[in-house]
């Protein structure tokens, strides 16, 4: 046996459940080895980069992943950016490509399908899933607005103001009546904790304005997804595999990368500690990650670091989806001890950089020139280096990688309709809730001091967008146009309501 093969066969001769990734090879053109590449089931929970260049097979590696974990009976939330991943959903065909790549790697290829939910932001194309803003918080929330330090702070304030007044930020028109209330009538109730500028709060509602065009006002409201969901099995004890449906989302990277960073640390909030369990509780792949990372702030990249530091003895394995290793943050990459690098195309100085970088978080290896090897990679080739049994990353292996068992495909407009009617998510969050939040109990004050109204509404939409009334509008249809309510209620709530208007909170 050549040596390549023997300190192959010695870094994977591991016992246990595994997922199985595919079989090394040195020369593109020769055999591939009989060593079976593979990652240990007890280890998803210590994390793991898939990288690579667009068409090189990263979706597909994400792919026969989850497929393998949600058999082993662990459930998986993964993102889907194109909508094909969801073919998951149904089971692959025997095609002769799909035939020719087991056959010459003498794998025993079966089409399969895993259990699947469909949800989504929008609820356009899964089971809506929304979050309070309470839910939500400050820090993540500031991300999503593009905030500076200063105006993050600023916002933390109105947080904390409504927390301690019992005021439930919701929806996204809780904030402004919140941001609106501060800066006018309620200005002193507000100095034992400090101030808000009014340059501050104008930003601030600008860019919640921004938001709600983006599709915000969609997202944020009640029922907030309780994470627990996200952990089911189904009877014969397979993982469900929980698709969010992000196409629709796709132009608006700061929320939906944000939520998902919000999906991960309610996990850890939520989930008991279980140390090293023999497979893990959740396997989360985060999609398009860096995202996550562009323009972050210093304590959001800290509160990112120590969520997938600790989220691990909670069994969760977090799957980093990117480009290349360089577009993960080094505090965040030094915890992923699985890698798999799909090709990396250098055709500017700049990816030459990168490259050189990629090739230095990889292992040291005698058997290839990392720079050229991901260089020659075809699609569905990868290096990989993974954590044994042991906690010692195996040796790095240039590997031709599986066939999915599932379909790699989108699924059809039926087919995927029948998911998404069936799925048992959309009695509990199909539906919006509208309870009492903030907006309205800012309103309740408010009526009982009518020359405020006026001066509210004016900060709580500074730049209203006046049109000629006719004179037979009565008094109610002229309060309700000035004010943007939608509520039919009494004409003192409405002049109320009006000025604020959408969220709303979980507990």
């Amino acid at each position: 046996m050549p040596e390549f093969a023997a300190d192959l066969t010695e870094g994977y001769a591991f016992e246990g459940p595994a997922i199985h990734l595919g079989r090394p090879f040195v020369d593109p053109e020769a055999t591939v080895n009989t060593v079976d590449v593979r990652i240990p089931l007890s280890l998803i929970n210590r994390h793991g980069l898939i990288a690579g260049a667009t068409g090189t097979g990263k979706t597909k590696t994400l792919q026969l992943i989850a497929e393998q974990i949600a058999a082993a009976g662990c459930p998986v939330f993964a993102a889907d950016m194109k909508g094909d991943l969801a073919g998951i959903a149904a089971p692959g065909e025997a095609s002769d490509r799909v035939t020719a790549r087991a056959t010459g790697l003498g794998y025993e290829w079966t089409a399969a399908a895993a259990p699947v939910d469909i949800v989504s932001l929008t609820g356009q194309d899964g089971t809506p899933l929304r979050a309070s803003l309470t839910q939500f918080g400050p820090a993540l929330l500031a991300k999503v607005l593009s905030l500076n330090e200063t105006q993050e702070s600023s916002l933390s304030l109105v947080f904390r103001f409504c927390d301690e007044k019992g005021l439930p930020l919701i929806e996204l028109e809780d904030l402004r009546a919140a941001l609106a209330y501060l800066i006018g009538p309620g200005k002193p109730e507000l100095k034992q904790l400090g101030g808000l500028s009014s340059a501050t709060v104008g930003v601030l509602q600008r860019r919640v304005s921004e938001l709600e065009g983006d599709g915000g006002d969609v997202f944020f409201g009640e029922p907030g997804l309780d994470v627990r969901d996200l952990l089911r099995t189904t009877p014969d004890g397979k993982g469900i595999v929980t698709v969010m449906s992000l196409p629709t989302v796709a132009t608006k990277p700061a929320l939906f990368s944000t939520f998902l960073m919000w999906v991960l640390a309610e996990l850890f909030e939520e989930l008991p500690e279980v140390g090293d369990p023999d497979k893990p509780t959740l396997a989360f792949f985060f999609d398009e990650a860096h995202l996550l990372f562009a323009d972050a702030s210093k304590g959001f990249l800290e509160s990112v670091t120590q969520t997938v530091r600790l989220i691990r003895s909670k069994g969760v394995g977090v799957f980093f989806i990117t480009q290349l290793p360089t577009d993960i943050p080094d505090e965040v990459l030094s915890q992923l001890g699985h890698r798999v690098q799909h090709a990396v195309r250098a055709f500017t100085p700049k990816d030459a950089k990168a490259l050189k970088a990629a090739v230095e978080t990889f292992p040291m290896t005698e058997h290839y020139q990392l720079d050229e090897t991901l260089q020659a990679l075809g699609v569905g080739e990868a290096v990989v280096t993974v954590l044994n049994p042991r906690g010692v990353p195996t040796p790095v292996a240039a590997t031709r990688m599986y066939p999915p068992a599932s379909r790699m495909a989108p699924l059809t407009d039926p087919e995927r309709a029948a998911i998404i009617s069936a799925s048992p998510l959309g009695p509990k969050y199909g539906q919006r809730v509208d309870r009492e939040s903030a907006e309205e109990m800012l309103a309740a004050r408010l009526e009982q001091d009518p020359d405020v109204v006026e001066e509210v509404r004016q900060k709580a939409r500074p730049e209203p967008s006046p049109r000629a009334r006719t004179s037979d509008e009565s008094l109610v249809e002229k309060v309700r146009e000035a004010l943007g309510s939608t509520m039919a209620r009494t004409v003192g709530r409405e002049l109320v309501r009006g000025i604020f208007g959408m969220l709303k909170r979980r507990r």
